[in-house]
């Protein structure tokens, strides 16, 4: 893709896997176990594995790919199952017969089933109506906007802060790049929602003016080290949000019907959880349908209490952190009244090293996020010594409104 003869870009739909995202081992590990013809599709596809070598022997640390390219393996792979049938087409409605989930209204066609699995998403609309409000969560005060590049021939790399990413915490926003593969790679940048300036971030002029104003993010779109391959995607404001399978009275919202994927759990970008909450969800509920048989209600039921118990802490971590970081933004001091959000307890460890071991299996969601209460006292000694997080270099929240200002048409940026 590429811009046309008067240097716009073509306007199309953008999706969600459209979108920046990192790929965390688990979704490897998922694939290998379930489905190993979508993990070998989705190799031969491009995808690369990134290894760390650790004293007991090499680790996987995460897959670099775009989404459609896992999208798109996942895909091919599913189709050659033997069995299986594909049915595309508008999910008009649930059919519900004495009481249960009997099937789906697709296209006006009645399509029968024992069981029926939601993974329409957070915009899933054909359900809606049966389930509680959300859990936890709601909008974040934080909005972002991506676009995906590609090194040119014989380019190397920029610089990572980790194997999946890079990350900048600037002075009032955040820069992220994710490496995907055959040398492509996203740059999101992630502003306070309400930001009627930084919202034209949107515009190509803008957004390059910004990224080249980033030391380390500038070493990447640098004209000699790559060239933009996608026009500038915004991606909205983010969400948080956790709902279990329950309806508003607190029992199953469908019997024979279960929720899975971003249906139960949506969370921010920032540290590439989404793909992967969504593959544990689905390892467990195959995990649960294999234990329970027909027993669809006990499968659902049980899954409801795994999703409790494993995802909706991640959700809820996510809902302190982009609470916390939105008010930061917006100039106040880091909230010693209340516990540490976790990357303000991950930041410490820089000051105290000690606090750094605990962190780990967090980073690599093998632990959940009540794994680092161990050192929450630790990291609010660290703070109320004084110690702030360094920004990281680059223009802070004015300096940048003041980047998009002259990179546009005064009629573009509000007054």
């Amino acid at each position: 893709p590429g811009p046309g003869a008067d240097g716009s870009w073509p306007r199309r739909g953008v999706m969600q896997f459209h979108h920046a995202h990192g790929f965390r081992p688990q979704i490897a590990q998922a694939l290998e176990a379930e489905l190993p013809a979508a993990m070998q599709q989705w190799l031969a596809a491009g995808a690369e594995p990134v290894w760390m070598d650790l004293p007991s022997g090499p680790v996987l640390a995460c897959v670099r790919s775009r989404r459609e390219t896992f999208e798109r393996a996942l895909r091919a792979a599913v189709l050659a199952v033997p069995g299986l049938q594909l049915r595309q087409g508008h999910a008009d409605a649930v059919i519900s017969r004495a009481g249960r989930a009997a099937g789906l209204r697709v296209g006006g066609r009645e399509v029968a089933a024992d069981l029926v699995i939601d993974a329409s998403g957070r915009s899933g609309r054909v359900t809606r109506g049966l389930r509680g409000p959300a859990a936890s969560g709601g909008p974040c005060g934080i909005a972002y906007v991506d676009r995906t590049y590609q090194l040119l021939p014989g380019a190397e790399p920029g610089p990572l802060t980790s194997p999946i990413a890079w990350q900048a915490d600037l002075d009032g926003y955040q820069a992220i790049i994710f490496p995907h593969e055959r040398g492509l790679f996203s740059v999101l940048l992630a502003r306070p929602s309400r930001d009627p300036v930084l919202a034209q971030l949107r515009h190509e002029p803008a957004f390059t003016a910004a990224c080249r104003a980033i030391p380390g993010l500038a070493d990447w779109v640098s004209p000699g080290r790559s060239r933009p391959v996608s026009p500038v995607r915004p991606g909205g404001p983010l969400l948080n949000a956790y709902r279990g399978q329950a309806g508003p009275d607190g029992r199953l919202a469908l019997p024979g019907l279960v929720f899975a994927g971003d249906a139960v759990a949506t969370t921010t970008p920032t540290f590439g959880r989404g793909i992967t909450t969504t593959v544990l969800q689905v390892t467990e509920l195959l995990r649960l349908i294999d234990e329970h048989g027909a027993d669809t209600d006990a499968a659902a039921a049980s899954f409801d209490r795994w999703c409790a118990a494993r995802i909706k802490p991640w959700v809820d971590d996510h809902v302190r952190m982009d609470e916390a970081a939105a008010r930061r933004w917006a100039g106040q001091d880091v909230d010693l009244s209340r516990p540490l959000p976790s990357d303000l307890v991950l930041a410490a460890a820089a000051a105290d090293p000690v606090i750094f071991p605990a962190c780990t299996g967090y980073l690599a969601m093998t632990s959940l996020p009540s794994s680092l209460d161990a050192v929450q006292a630790r990291a609010r000694a660290v703070y109320s010594t004084g110690w702030r997080p360094p920004f990281a270099p680059g223009p802070d929240r004015g300096e940048l409104a003041g980047i998009v200002r002259a990179a546009l048409p005064a009629e573009l940026v509000p007054a």
